[in-house]
């Protein structure tokens, strides 16, 4: 595994690889990582000749200076995750997984401010959107200058940032990539609590109270099969505000391909409940959504 810093190393290992006509899968991160991402790192290992694996923390996409700042930062750790991944895969497989890490600074990233601007109305103006303005343009920026350095043949995401998906796509098509977007299931503990780098910031205790917002998408798909969608989407929001140390911020049942509210289960045969809920004291901001059909 090669750990490169700058644009210019990372196009040149690529390009080698490019040269003798591998196949390259991307997998951009913001570190912390953990079994969500390595699931995102084993499929494009097994899908691809060589994996580069980005690891920014990107400024651009957030919205609160603080949330930037408590981010976690752990590349050591990453690294030794990333290799245990890769030599699991390579066990598997009997020849060598090939990973590149891209662990730049800011200022490789953004040598100059990053002035240019991304619109996908409707898809990047509702829930994540509407609650962090400027978020998903700092997205678009940072991947599509990833797919500028990559070039990769396949990018992998993972599906708990579900709106991301639909906004990477639509950027994707808008500026012509050519590259296959790769959405992956989402990776949840044991318990149900869906797996993310945010889960770190999380006492043991506020650990505890998070796992209540899975468990109550679990169970609203079956409070589902008998009342409204509009019941169901107010007994969730109820039921996990409820829950001491949690407070929805949003619940949105939405059709899984315009992301826009629907009112009714006839709506559309593609129906994601997509979900953002503050835990603790700090709080945590954390994520996650449920497929009804």
């Amino acid at each position: 595994m090669n750990v490169v810093h700058t644009v210019s190393d990372l196009k040149a290992q690529l390009a080698a690889f490019r040269s003798n006509g591998c196949s390259i899968g991307l997998v951009p991160t913001m570190g912390a990582l953990h079994a969500g991402h390595a699931s995102l790192v084993r499929r494009s290992l097994i899908e691809n000749d060589a994996t580069a694996v980005s690891i920014f923390v990107n400024p651009t996409q957030f919205n609160d200076q603080n949330d930037l700042d408590k981010y976690p930062r752990t590349l050591e750790s990453d690294c030794q995750l990333l290799t245990a991944v890769a030599d699991e895969v390579a066990s598997e497989k009997g020849k060598e997984s090939i990973i590149v890490v891209f662990a730049p600074s800011v200022e490789e990233i953004y040598p100059e401010p990053d002035t240019r601007q991304f619109s996908y109305p409707p898809t990047d103006t509702v829930m994540e959107g509407a609650f962090r303005p400027g978020h998903f343009n700092g997205v678009c920026q940072i991947v599509s200058k990833l797919f500028s350095f990559a070039e990769p043949t396949r990018a992998y995401f993972g599906e708990k940032d579900f709106q991301q998906i639909a906004v990477i796509r639509r950027m994707v098509d808008d500026k012509g990539f050519d590259l296959l977007l790769c959405p992956c299931p989402i990776v949840r503990e044991a318990d149900g609590l869906a797996l993310s780098s945010r889960n770190t910031l999380l006492s043991t205790d506020e650990r505890q109270t998070a796992v209540n917002i899975s468990h109550t998408l679990f169970e609203s798909l079956e409070y589902a099969k008998n009342h409204t969608l509009e019941e169901t989407r107010q007994w969730v929001v109820s039921k996990i505000d409820k829950v001491e140390g949690l407070e929805v911020q949003y619940y949105n049942i939405v059709d899984g391909k315009s992301l826009q509210d629907i009112s009714s289960w006839d709506d559309s045969d593609d129906i994601v409940g997509c979900i953002t809920v503050f835990c603790g004291h700090l709080p945590v901001r954390l994520i996650d959504n449920i497929r009804y059909k």
